[in-house]
């Protein structure tokens, strides 16, 4: 497919009127709204908003659906970052870097980089689609089991980046978590596997109500154990935008993030959450100061967001190029398509090119709809901080409880939120990390079910793991991420010990 000028600037001009530019804002604010309720996901978003495009014209629709989109790929990190609550499954790398900030009282100061780096990201992966859709969507449809197999690696190796300041404990909680993985049907035979007779069990445990848990229901006990001391954050509300100093210090890693998450979401399958978490990953292996990273490091907070929001545009490409949806959201999408009478795919492009630029156009200006919307409303969100913690932590257990119902109207899955909720507060108390459990819960069923069918492709022949050159990158990737990993990993631990002589010293002195 050639590019043509002329058209996408047709499309622009008719995007560009206040009806359209009307639909596009109401769903980026819904779609923010949504993102940042724990619980209601991007998917949920749009799978609910989907009835009110029956009867609009298909730009109308369609615009609002991708205001839909991009809002709630921001929205979570609202609560991600003021009550360590990821609105979505892919704010949840957003939580290790944001929530630290919001304590150290630089709210608004992460939410004003959250913002930038979502919208960043967007026009990143909006420009990618807009350009390269041919191009990535030839090599997405390169990927098969090995190839799925090779990306869950090198997802894995993560894992170390992540785990604080004990490897082992961190290899334990991922450990942990692939164990928990295996609960369910097999993904080949079909057969049930340590569901305890549990019907609900079936499809192994809920994410959402797992992620709730960990992150959200943790920390309110965490704060219920503190014998009613209420700590009272102060935070600077008046930040729209991050400061300049903060945007040179962040931009390589925005530019590597945008990359790195287009082409991920380009990928059937993969998701926001899996792009964040590996540009965190890559963020904290090349940073000149890995130490930081845990404690409020913006640089990281900046790498997820700008990831998981590149995500949006690379879903796309799948979607219009293959017909094949890059996520779950995009799966919702298509249904969206074909309630208009569009059939997304190569024909898409053949028989109605000019809604396919509509669609680019409405995309690219959905960024900027989140970014100015976002800046409204900063100073609304980060008042959240402000809250009497005696208030806001009871109001976080009702909303966290009534998030993890929301999801499939079943009263196991808020006992599944509890029971993560007491898990995760008792890791915290012992310094075990959260997030490489919510990594391998991600990527888990991903390596398992692909490397089995692999296997069964092979008759049973391990070659077949080494026969695929995307396949073979990525695992050499994911053996040199983990050894980087490790080197940087006893870095931080000799700069931490000799920062903690010092302070001994001091203290002696």
């Amino acid at each position: 497919m050639e590019f043509n000028w002329e058209l996408m600037f047709t499309s622009y001009a008719a995007v560009f009127t206040p009806s359209i530019l009307f639909m596009i804002c109401v769903g980026t604010v819904a779609g923010i709204v949504i993102g940042a309720l724990p619980g209601l996901t991007a998917t949920m978003g749009v799978a609910l908003l989907v009835p009110l495009t029956f009867g609009r014209p298909p730009l109308e629709s369609l615009s609002m659906l991708m205001g839909i989109y991009c809002g709630a790929m921001y929205g979570g990190a609202i609560s991600a970052i003021l009550i360590r609550t990821p609105g979505t499954p892919a704010a949840a790398a957003t939580v290790m870097e944001g929530y630290p900030m919001a304590k150290r009282g630089e709210a608004g100061r992460a939410m004003a980089m959250a913002l930038f780096a979502s919208f960043f990201g967007g026009v990143v992966g909006a420009l990618i689609m807009t350009f390269a859709s041919p191009f990535v969507s030839s090599v997405a449809l390169e990927f098969g089991p090995v190839e799925y197999f090779g990306l869950a690696i090198f997802g894995l190796s993560v894992i170390i980046s992540i785990s604080g300041r004990s490897l082992i404990k961190g290899m334990m909680s991922a450990f942990f978590g692939l164990l928990i993985c295996t609960t369910g049907f097999d993904p080949i035979s079909g057969y049930p596997r340590f569901t305890f007779g549990l019907v609900e069990m079936m499809e192994g445990p809920p994410f959402i109500p797992t992620l709730i848990g960990l992150f959200a229901v943790s920390e309110v006990f965490n704060e219920v154990q503190k014998d009613g001391v209420v700590q009272q954050v102060k935070a600077k509300l008046d930040q729209y935008l991050p400061s300049w100093t903060d945007i040179k210090y962040c931009f390589k890693e925005l530019c590597r993030s945008s990359i790195i998450g287009t082409i991920i979401g380009a990928i059937p399958g993969a998701g926001g959450d899996i792009a964040a978490f590996i540009s965190y990953g890559e963020a904290k292996r090349a940073s000149q100061n890995p130490e930081r990273y845990g404690h409020g490091e913006i640089e990281g907070l900046a790498a997820s967001e700008c990831a998981n929001n590149s995500c949006s545009g690379g879903a796309m490409i799948p979607l219009l190029s293959l017909g094949v949806p890059g996520d779950a959201v995009t799966a919702v999408l298509l249904g969206a398509f074909v309630i208009q009478g569009l059939q997304p795919g190569p024909m898409l492009y053949k028989e109605h090119m000019d809604i396919v630029y509509q669609i680019f156009a409405s995309m690219m200006l959905a960024q900027f709809a989140m970014q100015f919307i976002g800046m409204a409303g900063i100073q609304l969100f980060a008042r959240v901080i402000m809250v009497d913690r005696a208030i806001l932590t009871p109001a976080i257990f009702v909303l966290s409880c009534v998030g993890a119902f929301a999801m499939r109207g079943n009263v196991f899955d808020v006992y599944c939120t509890l029971f993560f909720g007491i898990l995760g507060y008792v890791m915290m108390r012992y310094d075990y990390p959260l997030s490489p459990i919510l990594l391998a819960l991600i990527l888990g069923p991903m390596a398992e079910a692909n490397l089995r069918r692999a296997l069964v492709i092979s008759n049973g022949d391990f070659n077949i793991l080494f026969s695929r050159p995307i396949a073979v990158g990525l695992m050499i990737l994911a053996v040199i991420s983990l050894v980087l990993a490790i080197r940087g990993h006893k870095k931080v631990e000799a700069k931490l010990a000799e920062q903690e002589k010092l302070f001994e010293e001091v203290i002696k002195e």
